[in-house]
């Protein structure tokens, strides 16, 4: 489990509030998708199904303990990273709340060896090429999020691609008919993200809601004042450390409160569909690239900078 150092957590309010362990009290017993699947890693089939069904599924045993290890390191290291540039935690996602990618200059972790770890796991080669029907996919980053103790408040249901709409408001994305017919809902997934738990995901440490079957829906996305009460409640746990969660991007999703007394962290990889490329920033050098598999640098042969280049790393508020 990633451990919550002393004073990482719980800035502007009391882990002791009243209003705090009201919210403990609610969430406890009534957070969580009623039934929800946790699959195996040979369920390949299944797995399919029901990320075509809702827009994700959870599989259970994919890392070991041993890489969940190295990868809680990993990500605990990293943290640490940003919080020293952010005393009163004010966060890059909201209060108490960050993205791995968005606090790193290449938007990415891909330089971290943790990160480079999961490009060779493989019930998750399986289950993606499934989901794609190919192995010819490429990664796009190597990126997540963490919450720490103390995130009281929801963040708003969103989702992770959108159409293009000009080069300054969607710098990253590129689907566009310009006849207005067709949106990026309309087409087969485009891209995935596999978020990987370095910890046990519960009822009270910040779980991500996930609103089934939303992928292809072209209906405004609620607001915190608009979501009904069953979307709030709509979470992803519990959830074991070892776990994955394969994501439709486009499915409607959010945080939730950590009320608990350590991070949640769900460092991801996230790649394209064979057919589908969107603008890639580089995220690994040319010498790390060239210690990978044979397969993990195909997935990478994108996201690699020029052998004569220098990769700038460090942490940072706000992603170039």
């Amino acid at each position: 489990m990633i451990k919550s150092p002393s004073g990482i957590g719980w800035a502007d309010i009391s882990p002791d509030d009243p209003q705090v362990e009201e919210l403990r009290r609610y969430l406890e017993a009534n957070s969580g998708i009623a039934g929800l699947e946790i699959l195996m890693p040979d369920d390949v089939e299944q797995a399919v199904k029901l990320f075509h069904r809702d827009g994700f599924v959870v599989v259970g045993d994919v890392l070991n303990d041993e890489q969940i290890e190295i990868l809680a390191s990993g990500c605990t290291q990293v943290m640490n990273e940003i919080l020293a540039l952010d005393e009163n935690r004010k966060g890059n996602r909201g209060s108490h709340r960050y993205s791995f990618g968005g606090s790193s200059l290449t938007r990415s972790q891909l330089h971290r060896p943790e990160w480079q770890m999961l490009l060779d796991i493989p019930a998750v080669t399986s289950m993606v090429t499934a989901i794609f029907g190919s192995q010819d996919y490429i990664l796009r980053a190597a990126s997540g999020d963490f919450c720490l103790p103390g995130a009281v408040d929801y963040q708003r249901l969103h989702a992770d691609t959108h159409d293009w709409i000009d080069s300054r408001t969607t710098p990253f994305n590129a689907f566009h008919d310009p006849r207005g017919l067709m949106s990026l809902r309309d087409l087969p997934c485009p891209y995935v993200c596999v978020n990987f738990l370095p910890q046990d995901v519960t009822r009270l440490n910040g779980a991500t809601r996930q609103i089934p079957g939303t992928q292809n829906s072209r209906n405004p996305i609620p607001g915190l004042d608009e979501e009904p009460e069953w979307m709030r409640l709509s979470t992803v746990c519990p959830a074991p450390a070892g776990a994955i969660m394969i994501r439709d991007v486009r499915a409607w999703h959010g945080g939730t409160p950590n009320v608990s007394d350590a991070v949640r962290s769900i460092p991801n990889l996230e790649f394209y569909a064979p057919w589908f490329r969107e603008p890639i920033v580089p995220g690994i050098t040319y010498r790390d690239y060239k210690k990978l598999s044979d397969f993990a640098r195909k997935l990478t042969r994108f996201s690699v900078v020029d052998s004569s280049e220098e990769l700038v790393t460090g942490a940072t508020l706000r992603a170039p």
